[in-house]
């Protein structure tokens, strides 16, 4: 079994915590044009941007996307 990266989960979580993407471009360093497109599904985080993300925003890594669950066959 592994797993895939799916949608980004970043607007939802931003609107469940009220903050919006240029403050969290501010709290995180990460430029908005970036976070923008994180939020869009224009490039996908890395772990290092992920975990940086999830502390801001007090979630889990893998709450930022959705996951495919696929079986090794």
């Amino acid at each position: 079994m592994y797993f895939t990266r799916g949608r980004s989960l970043l607007k939802v979580r931003l609107k469940d915590r009220g903050i919006k993407q240029i403050e969290l471009a501010h709290r995180t360093g990460i430029s908005r044009q970036m976070i923008s497109q994180y939020a869009n599904n224009r490039s996908s985080m890395s772990v290092e941007v992920m975990k940086t993300i999830s502390y801001v925003l007090g979630c889990h890594m893998e709450e930022l996307y959705q996951w495919e669950r696929h079986n090794k066959e």
